[in-house]
């Protein structure tokens, strides 16, 4: 099959959860022999013309917050009309908005969607842009051939919502390879001495509640955060004065490859403090390393671990702080958590079935048509 992917930034991935979902899913799909393209914003990942196996289209857009996705959206629809596909699958609710320009340049093409996270929550967003992003829900949803929803309880409010039935069809997750604690030396790691964070710093993430949190820990433990801003410089500036001259909170910035390896592989904890998720790839890589997670109790995240992990009220910093406490004081228990969660990724997060299930939705809509 030819396959265009429509509404992420680029391959391969150079942060967020989104971005690397999709990633993975080209790229199996691309090494069972399929054709895949993707459009890339221009500028990202260097610019490749193919990673492996997938070919990479770049066009530009336009910068900014607000128009970003959209104008490359547009532009790759558009561009798009000058080929076949047999399936063209967009991401996420922005981009899903101009979906049914792309159902009337492509009449007779089956249009998948794939509905991540409601956007329209989190907190960088101002009104004009959260109500846009509850129109491309809705013309996702709507318009789409087949919805596909990466989590039960997302799966749960579409079905109500649009009064159709979605697929859930969960993001996977590669069997974690464990490295020693080397490159992360110099910010002074090792094996079980820090909690570990990941995400980008913007604040439904939740990690200014972290961060109050951990300063009432009584342990020698460090804080080790990973993850750049995203048009939240407000809030990065935020974060950093709440740090003061505490030492032992590090910020780390954006990483990825062999160092980020490292720091999920010799953590102590995994937190994940969100307000609102879809379904945290942080999380599933965390779990996939049989690192021991304490998370927000928000139904994604408890649908996530499925009870194998500690948890606390959502934006309550004073049970974060007693959960964290909690942890470093009961290391036997948390160990043997990490491995259930790890075992739990294998099972329901496996990318071979999941690519499986991607297959079965696009042939059976090629029969359809």
């Amino acid at each position: 099959m030819k396959i265009a992917f429509i509404g992420q930034k680029g391959i391969p991935a150079q942060t967020g959860g989104v971005e690397r979902q999709v990633e993975e899913l080209l790229v199996h799909l691309a090494a069972r022999q399929h054709d895949i393209y993707a459009y890339a914003r221009r500028g990202y990942a260097d610019n490749l013309k193919e990673y492996k196996g997938v070919k990479i289209i770049t066009l530009p857009f336009i910068r900014g917050k607000n128009f970003e996705a959209i104008s490359h959206t547009l532009l790759s629809i558009l561009h798009s009309a000058f080929r076949r596909f047999d399936i063209i699958h967009f991401q996420s609710i922005g981009p899903a908005s101009l979906l049914w320009l792309a159902k009337l340049l492509h009449p007779r093409t089956p249009i998948v969607f794939t509905f991540h996270c409601q956007d329209y929550y989190h907190k960088k967003w101002g009104f004009f842009a959260r109500w846009y992003l509850r129109i491309g829900e809705n013309i996702g949803c709507r318009l789409a051939d087949q919805t596909l929803v990466t989590s039960r309880e997302l799966t749960a409010y579409t079905a109500a919502r649009y009064d159709h039935s979605p697929l859930y069809l969960p993001s996977g997750i590669n069997l974690a390879v464990v490295s020693e604690a080397k490159e992360i030396s110099k910010w002074d790691l090792e094996k079980d001495n820090y909690i570990f964070a990941a995400s980008r710093l913007v604040r439904h993430k939740g990690l200014h509640y972290l961060i109050e949190a951990y300063k009432t820990l009584n342990s020698d433990k460090k804080l080790v955060i990973a993850g750049d801003g995203a048009y939240t410089d407000d809030y990065v500036k935020e974060l950093k004065n709440l740090l003061g001259d505490n030492k032992n909170i590090i910020l780390v910035g954006n990483q990825k490859g062999s160092v980020l390896s490292e720091l999920y592989a010799n953590a102590y904890l995994f937190v994940q403090p969100s307000e609102y998720e879809g379904l945290s790839m942080g999380l599933l890589e965390a779990m996939s390393y049989g690192l021991p997670c304490l998370v927000s109790d928000i139904p994604s995240n408890l649908e996530a671990t499925n009870g194998l992990s500690l948890s606390f009220k959502n934006k309550d910093v004073d049970d974060l702080g007693r959960k964290l406490q909690y942890a470093c004081n009961h290391s036997e228990k948390l160990k043997s958590q990490g491995l259930d969660l790890q075992k739990r990724t294998r099972q329901e997060y496996n990318w071979n079935k999941i690519v499986d299930d991607t297959l079965a939705v696009y042939k059976s809509l090629l029969s359809k048509k």
